[in-house]
């Protein structure tokens, strides 16, 4: 039986490179005849033309769909609301960037037809900056701790069984994070190594702000550890504070020459207060995230909102990302 494959393809900033990401889409099927496919390209409030982009391809071609969001609600959103109008057997992720190569989607399918839920892409070597490879090496770095798992590897190229999709698009709550919501799922993940293509076009649209939004994402919606750890520095810091009360008493016992040259309480004083007011704050910032999130959600803010759709075939006039 023939297998459909699905496309989702998030779209800021890609008037530019989005048809060459298509067309290579249609390269790789060409090859590999035994599958029907359909492309859902989703248009996350971009500032360019890249929405007359998608509509121009949904009128021309049957196998795309274009989804138009309000506004722009962030990759992981995006790729959210993409999923719902899914309904091929395998769900590809792929960036619009063209640093994802389509071609490379069969060696991920043989991988996930060997047993897998969900295979991901990895790379040799990253096509992108320091900034951006170091920002990835720590995401993962740390999701190795917070999500209790050795080894796993996240990125936006990767392959999913349909009923992986299904289950992903019933998180509802307007934090998503891909990452967290596959492992919420299954821990049946395989790994094939790919080439990272250059940018067709222009810049990452992630910088350090929006990099550590997508972290604290991932860590307050789907772990703990974050105030787990924050309880161990304090048992840390305290033990700190009580090692460092030793050495002043002994300090005064057999050293007293040194309080005529270090002010008596001047150093202990300061050292305690900036360490411990910069752990309360810390602490109580970390706390504020986790009850500004509840808060936010609990007001059902829309994880997405979707204002219009496009395409020959388009079964649904809109989505609820509420």
């Amino acid at each position: 039986m023939e297998k459909k494959l699905s496309f989702v393809i998030p779209c800021y900033r890609s008037q530019k490179t989005v048809g060459s990401v298509i067309e290579e889409i249609r390269e790789m099927i060409k090859k590999e005849a035994k599958y029907d496919y359909e492309v859902i390209l989703v248009n996350d409030g971009s500032p360019d033309d890249v929405w007359d982009v998608i509509k121009e391809y949904a009128a021309q071609d049957q196998h795309i769909l274009g989804v138009n969001l309000a506004r722009n609600f962030g990759q992981h959103s995006a790729v959210l609301a993409g999923y719902h109008y899914c309904t091929g057997d395998y769900v590809v992720s792929l960036d619009d960037d063209g640093q994802t190569p389509a071609g490379e989607v069969p060696e991920l399918i043989r991988e996930l037809e060997k047993g897998y839920d969900v295979v991901y892409a990895k790379y040799d070597e990253m096509h992108q900056n320091m900034f951006r490879r170091w920002g990835s090496d720590f995401a993962r770095r740390m999701s190795d701790h917070m999500f209790d798992v050795r080894g796993y590897y996240t990125g936006s190229f990767f392959v999913a069984r349909k009923f992986i999709i299904d289950e992903m698009i019933r998180y509802k709550n307007c934090y998503p994070y891909l990452g967290g919501l596959v492992l919420r799922t299954t821990r049946n993940i395989g790994y094939v190594t790919v080439r990272h293509s250059d940018r067709l076009d222009g810049k990452s649209g992630y910088n350090l702000k929006k990099l550590v939004s997508l972290w604290l994402n991932g860590f307050t919606a789907f772990s703990v550890k974050p105030l787990e750890i924050s309880t161990y520095i304090g048992f840390f810091i305290a033990f700190l504070g009580f090692a460092y009360a030793i050495i002043i008493i002994v300090r005064k016992l057999f050293i007293p020459e040194l309080e005529a040259i270090i002010p008596y309480g001047w150093s202990s004083l300061t050292c305690i207060v900036l360490v411990i007011g910069g752990l309360i704050l810390v602490n109580m910032g970390l706390m504020g995230e986790y009850i500004g999130r509840i808060y936010i959600c609990i007001n059902n803010s829309p994880q997405f909102v979707v204002k219009e759709v496009c395409g020959i075939y388009a079964k649904k006039d809109s989505v609820d990302g509420a």
